[in-house]
């Protein structure tokens, strides 16, 4: 019997799927626990149709995040830290830290978004990427200076 799986199942298919499965699974286990639904032309215009509303959602936020890389790259975050001998920090800046930074700019992300392999221990200049979409990634300048 095919189905179209509406919820992901474990080692059969994934929501949206269309898969053979046999008779009495389906019948029995898939159909009564709203995990798929038969094959159909009603089933499948449906099912067309939530994809084309997936597609055009995730078009929307890729636009967003290129317009929030737009803005984001145009400008330079200033921080203050304390630093001993030849710009090392007594410390250092975390991911943290920056996404603080980015709020009181108006730009909120979250601190998972920025992609710091390692925090920054010098001062100066840095170019932090941000990952705002998994096709969208930023650089934001942080500028580091002495407290």
């Amino acid at each position: 019997m095919k189905v179209i799986f509406l919820k992901d199942v474990r080692g059969k298919g994934k929501s949206g799927d269309i898969k053979e499965v046999a008779e009495g699974y389906a019948r029995n286990y898939l159909l009564p626990k709203k995990l798929a639904v038969e094959v159909n032309k009603g089933n499948l215009s449906q099912l067309e149709a939530q994809k084309k509303r997936r597609r055009e959602i995730e078009e929307n936020e890729r636009h967003e995040a290129e317009a929030l890389k737009k803005k984001i790259e145009a400008m330079t975050i200033e921080m203050k830290a304390k630093s001993g001998e030849g710009g090392r920090l007594f410390g250092s800046i975390t991911s943290k830290q920056i996404a603080q930074a980015l709020k009181k700019a108006d730009v909120s992300i979250d601190k998972r978004k920025i992609d710091l392999p390692e925090p920054i221990r010098t001062l100066g200049y840095s170019d932090v990427p941000l990952k705002l979409h998994p096709q969208v990634l930023a650089k934001v300048k942080v500028h580091i200076t002495e407290e």
